[in-house]
C-alpha cells in the first residue's frame, strides 16, 4: 500500500495535502490496551532476554548478512558520527562500529530492556568508548538538526506509530549530504517464496517465538506488521516525501528483506 489509509480514518486531525498519512501497520498493536508506542516498548522489554537468540534462529542467521550489506552501502562515505534508530540490542550498531570505524555511534531506542542487553555486548567487545545507548522517542528525537553523518535502522521502523513523522525526524538530524541506510523485513513478491514465507511466518515464527519468549502476542504482532508495511517502490516514495533524495531499494533473499538507501 503506497497511499496509506483513507483520509476518513483520521478522525482527530484536519486533513490536508501536507499532513502525514496513516499506514496500515500503524493501526496494528501488540496488545489490546494503550498507545502503540507504549505497547511496543512493553513488548520489547518483555522479549529482550530472548530476542537475539530468537532472531538469529528464526532467520537461520541470514539476518547477519543483511545487516552487513546495509552497512557496506555506507563504506564509501566514511561516516564519523552515526545514529542507529530502533537499535534494540545493538547488533547493527556493533557491526557498523566494527566495519566503519566511526568516531561516535549512538544507538537510540524506546526499550531500556533491549538496550540493557546491548550494553552488555558492547562492554564485552570493548566498544563502549564508541557506542552509547540512549532512550529516545524516535518520533521526537532530542538531537539538534544536522547532527549525524549517517542514520541507520534495522528491522525497527515498521514499529513506528507514525512512519512519516519518524522518517522526517531521521532526516532532520542527518547532515546535508548525509546518508540513510535501512534494512527491513518484507514479504517476497513472487511465487513460490511468497507462499512459503507466508506459511512460515504464520506458523513457525509465532509458535516458536511464543514458546521461547513467553510473550503470546509479540511474534504474531511482528508477522502482521511485516505484511502490512509499505515496501519497494512504495517505501521509496515515502522516503522522498520525508525529505530524502536519491532513494533506492534492493530486495535480498528473494524479497524476505529489503534494503533502502537515500541521501539528505
Amino acid at each position: 500500500m503506497c497511499g496509506g489509509l483513507p483520509a476518513a480514518t483520521k478522525t482527530s486531525h484536519e486533513v490536508s495535502k501536507h499532513e502525514a498519512r496513516m499506514y496500515e501497520q500503524e493501526t496494528i498493536k501488540p496488545y489490546h490496551d494503550g498507545e502503540k508506542t507504549e505497547q511496543v516498548e512493553t513488548m520489547f522489554d518483555n522479549i529482550a532476554p530472548s530476542y537475539d537468540k530468537l532472531n538469529h534462529r528464526l532467520s537461520w542467521n541470514i539476518d547477519r548478512g543483511w545487516r552487513k550489506k546495509a552497512i557496506r552501502q555506507l563504506e564509501p562515505y566514511k561516516p564519523q558520527t552515526m545514529l542507529d534508530i530502533a537499535t534494540g540490542t545493538g547488533d547493527f550498531a556493533i557491526m557498523a562500529a566494527q566495519m566503519l570505524k566511526p568516531r561516535r555511534l549512538v544507538g537510540a531506542d524506546i526499550s531500556e530492556g533491549m538496550m540493557a542487553e546491548g550494553r552488555k555486548k558492547v562492554k564485552q567487545m570493548g566498544l563502549q568508548n564508541i557506542i552509547t545507548f540512549e532512550k529516545e522517542d524516535c518520533l521526537n528525537l532530542s538531537y539538534a538538526d544536522e547532527t549525524f553523518d549517517a542514520v541507520t535502522a534495522a528491522f525497527g521502523i515498521r514499529n513506528f506509530a507514525e512512519l512519516d513523522k519518524g522518517l522526517k525526524e531521521m532526516c532532520r538530524v542527518l547532515k546535508a549530504g548525509g546518508r540513510l541506510s535501512i534494512v527491513e523485513l518484507t514479504t517476497p513478491p513472487r511465487f513460490p517464496m511468497k507462499q512459503l514465507f507466508k506459511l512460515y511466518s504464520h506458523t513457525v515464527l509465532p509458535i516458536y517465538g511464543r514458546l521461547v519468549s513467553k510473550d503470546k502476542s509479540a511474534y504474531s504482532y511482528l508477522t502482521k506488521t511485516i505484511e502490512a508495511f509499505p515496501q519497494g517502490e512504495c517505501m521509496v516514495d515515502i522516503l522522498r516525501r520525508a525529505g530524502f533524495a536519491d532513494a533506492s531499494f534492493r530486495r535480498l533473499t528473494f524479497g524476505i528483506c529489503t534494503m533502502y538507501f537515500a541521501t539528505k
